[in-house]
């Protein structure tokens, strides 16, 4: 957990904008699902104010400032999470190694010894009996700086204080006494010993860093997650490279504990399993770390023998698994299968089957490269009902709020009723914390208002350092964004709601035709082809990785699962502001010429094929649109740069986003620091196929 992540700087550049406070009180209730007080509130409007314009004062504004943080990685596991008022992250000027300093805010400026003999306890007017602020600091320093802290395994300098901005010396003189607390987290400043603290603060930070330092703590505690993709890259499919946390780790354990209570042991083929048929269902909103589970539960699994299987009714997320990890490895390759896989139950059953994206459930399998006599033959049982066949163990992975096909049924009763009928044990697991979009929750939280998805009003965008969103005025500037930094050497995609007619490759050399237009602007769909089009455009399965995939837009059919560092999203006339409500359209083509198989817009609003008038209704319409975008929106890990063709909408997106700071609070590639900018491995030279590299020594840790 944290509230905000900024520099000294940019804190009071976001306190200018007065958005820190709004902004600090919506995280504060997203992770503790209360209000902060007036008195939290005041606190954060005062004191952090006086830190951040002394680190300025000392030349010190590049020093990161993490609010309210955890003390270790797996906070939230204890009934009393430790969390450390401000931590300020930076360099030491002289030993070159993260310099760290754990502070304990307060807002006292009188305070009176209650015991004689020590000072651990005093009297604060109108707060009553308290520690001395070294004794709360003690246990913070201890847990930061021990095996589960922020910054395990590396060398780094730590200590702490308490700074007292309101009072003077004499009004707080039991805290600075002989028979004080001492140690490294123990020091005490006031008003009267300011000049010491900005020269213990150029002591203990350089005049510049901070940003790499700090990126490398969030990168520990889990809040930077390593794009899904590269992380099974750099593990070559082998094992993973993810941090599990709290939650997430607590359903990993008990998914193999399980499967080693129900399935044979390889190594011991005499003891009986317990042959009763288990079911985990786990649920949770985009991000929240379902797909690290399920591929790490994959790789640990296979690892002791177990025949396993990861299921998915994504082509895409498939493809691009099998693309960018798998190489040339059939058998790797062969392990992700789709729902529709398993008709036909294997012989013998698997031991196990990872279901992710669950909510993608179909009826009833089928498939368009069926035979008429395969049609015949298969897909008449209920779909779930073959998965559930197909092994011993399922794991599945829901989001109901990511359904966005009239045909999907996967829901929660759904999965229930099956395990009813399979007299099977039921587990059921809900994630919440989110590591998507850069770990900001107050994002995902702010998608969901602004989209109506929540009954929430919509506020406005709290910059919070993690994540970072702006709307642009054309569809040009947000393509020269996207492609800027994906020169640079970031991810980047853009997407757009399904609102221009989708034109198959036409002719022999299988070119483009440029179907989204926008005024001038013109520019086509991912390819709809399962071979490379002219140009060397990739086929749609791996639109997503492939290199040359950036001059075509991508839907939701073929983003979902994925993600970038930067994502360009499109809002068509589907979904349009009109007053205080959203209004849902429906479109109407026409074709180019009498004698042209092309089509283009005769009527604004929604093409897709799946959410036809004869297939759905106005109000499911306008359920699968919505969700349509959130799952748009929510692509992105660093910044998400929004276009709406409707005037009036990108005027209320621009309202809702406000002001853009340049600086600090946009996280161009290029100014991003080392340690935020991993490597991505794009598929080179536009093979399909390859032998899967050997390593040529040990991967670096990615978090």
């Amino acid at each position: 957990m944290l509230l905000l992540k900024l520099s000294a700087e940019d804190l009071l550049a976001l306190h200018a904008r007065r958005r820190m406070v709004s902004h600090l009180a919506a995280r504060w209730w997203y992770f503790r699902g209360s209000d902060a007080s007036i008195t939290e509130r005041t606190a954060w409007a005062e004191s952090l104010i006086s830190l951040a314009s002394d680190l300025v004062a000392a030349d010190r504004g590049n020093v990161e400032m993490v609010v309210e943080c955890a003390a270790t990685l797996d906070e939230f596991d204890r009934p009393n999470p430790r969390l450390v008022d401000v931590v300020l992250v930076g360099r030491h000027p002289h030993l070159g190694r993260p310099s760290v300093q754990l502070v304990e805010l307060k807002r006292w400026s009188t305070v009176t010894r209650i015991e004689q003999a020590t000072a651990d306890l005093v009297h604060v007017p109108d707060f009553g009996d308290k520690k001395h602020p070294a004794l709360q600091l003690r246990e913070c320093y201890e847990a930061f700086t021990g095996d589960r802290g922020p910054f395990q395994g590396l060398e780094f300098e730590c200590g702490g204080f308490a700074y007292l901005h309101n009072a003077t010396d004499d009004s707080v003189r039991p805290l600075l006494g002989v028979d004080a607390p001492t140690g490294a987290y123990a020091r005490v400043y006031t008003a009267d010993r300011r000049a010491r603290l900005l020269d213990d603060l150029r002591e203990s930070f350089a005049a510049v860093g901070g940003a790499s330092e700090a990126e490398t703590m969030l990168r520990s505690m889990g809040l930077r997650n390593t794009p899904l993709l590269d992380a099974m890259n750099w593990s070559r499919g082998d094992d993973t490279v993810f941090t599990l946390r709290g939650r997430q780790k607590e359903v990993a354990d008990q998914i193999m504990g399980t499967a080693a209570q129900v399935l044979p042991d390889p190594e011991r083929p005499a003891l009986v399993p317990d042959e009763r048929r288990v079911i985990f269902l786990v649920t949770g909103g985009a991000g929240t770390g379902k797909s690290a589970i399920g591929l790490q539960i994959k790789a640990e699994l296979e690892g002791q023998g177990r025949t396993v299987k990861y299921a998915s009714g994504s082509r895409a997320f498939n493809a691009a698994i099998q693309e960018h990890v798998g190489y040339g490895d059939k058998e790797f390759k062969e392990s992700f299968a789709y729902f529709s896989s398993f008709v036909d139950t294997p012989v013998p059953p698997l031991d196990v089957l990872i279901c992710d994206e669950a909510h993608r459930l179909r009826d009833h399998s089928t498939n368009q490269y069926w035979t008429p006599e395969e049609r015949e033959k298969w897909g008449k049982e209920q779909q779930v009902d073959e998965l559930l066949d197909a092994s011993r163990l399922t794991v599945f992975f829901l989001d109901e709020g990511q359904s966005v096909r009239p045909k999907e049924v996967g829901t929660v009763e759904l999965i229930k009723d099956a395990a009813d009928r399979y007299d099977a044990v039921l587990r059921e697991y809900d994630l919440r914390e989110q590591f998507r979009c850069g770990g900001s929750g107050a994002y995902i939280h702010w998608v969901r208002a602004v989209l109506g998805v929540t009954d929430e009003v919509p506020e406005l965008w709290r910059p919070d350092g993690l994540m970072h969103v702006e709307v642009a005025d054309t569809p040009e500037e947000l393509e020269q964004i996207i492609r800027t930094e994906a020169a640079a050497g970031a991810s980047a995609r853009m997407v757009a709601g399904y609102c221009w007619p989708w034109s198959e490759p036409i002719g022999d050399e299988k070119r483009l035709e440029a179907d989204v237009r926008i005024g001038d602007w013109h520019r086509p769909w991912n390819a709809k082809s399962t071979s490379f089009c002219a140009d060397r455009v990739p086929p749609s399965d791996i639109w997503s990785v492939h290199a040359n995939g950036l001059g075509q837009i991508g839907c939701v059919y073929t983003a979902q699962g994925l993600e970038w560092d930067w994502c360009g999203v499109i809002m068509g006339e589907d979904m349009v502001r009109r007053g205080d409500t959203w209004v849902f359209r429906r479109g109407k083509e026409r074709k180019e010429s009498p004698d042209s198989d092309i089509k283009r817009v005769d009527v604004p609003g929604s093409f897709d094929p799946k959410v036809k008038p004869a297939s759905v209704d106005d109000e499911a319409f306008a359920r699968l649109v919505r969700q349509a975008y959130h799952v748009l929106f929510t692509r992105a890990s660093r910044a998400t740069v929004l276009y709406s063709t409707d005037k009036e909408t990108r005027a209320y997106l621009k309202k809702l986003v406000g002001q853009v700071e340049i600086r600090g609070l946009r996280p161009t590639w290029r100014n991003l620091p080392r340690e935020a900018r991993p490597p991505h491995l794009p598929r080179a030279n536009g093979k399909r196929h390859r032998k899967q590299r050997k390593s040529s020594g040990a991967h670096p840790r990615l978090f």
